[in-house]
């Protein structure tokens, strides 16, 4: 598992997050993802607008982008891919999760499995 990043980001999701970046008129800012319990499945990802990592937050930094990793949803996001996809109905970031069990039918919620901590510690080197 040496060499997974803890989060990538697809260049529709730095685009779109640089968008946001841009709108809300902080250029220090960036995501910060948590996840929380809720919906059919057992957690929802949870996305805010943060001007700073919180303490324990794992930083990520791709392409002038900053996205900050609650410490509670690190073992459950480690080697996910975000991307940001468009379509006629729905936009949003969404995620290709190696850790996710399932999914509710509505695609609001995923029942996730955590990473061995041991993992993360090998990543952060």
């Amino acid at each position: 598992m040496t060499g997974m990043a803890i989060l990538n980001l697809t260049d529709a999701a730095v685009a779109r997050i640089r968008a946001l970046q841009e709108k809300s008129g902080k250029p220090g800012a960036g995501l910060r993802i948590s996840l929380k319990e809720g919906g059919c499945a057992g957690y929802e990802y949870d996305m805010q607008w943060a001007e700073e990592p919180n303490p324990g937050d794992d930083v990520v930094e791709q392409d002038g982008v900053k996205v900050y990793i609650d410490p509670g949803a690190l073992l459950y996001l480690l080697g996910s891919t975000m991307d940001y996809q468009e379509d006629r109905l729905k936009a949003g970031f969404v995620f290709d999760n190696p850790n996710q069990i399932s999914a509710c039918g509505c695609g609001e919620s995923v029942q996730l499995k955590p990473v061995d901590p041991e993992v993360v510690e090998k990543i952060r080197g």
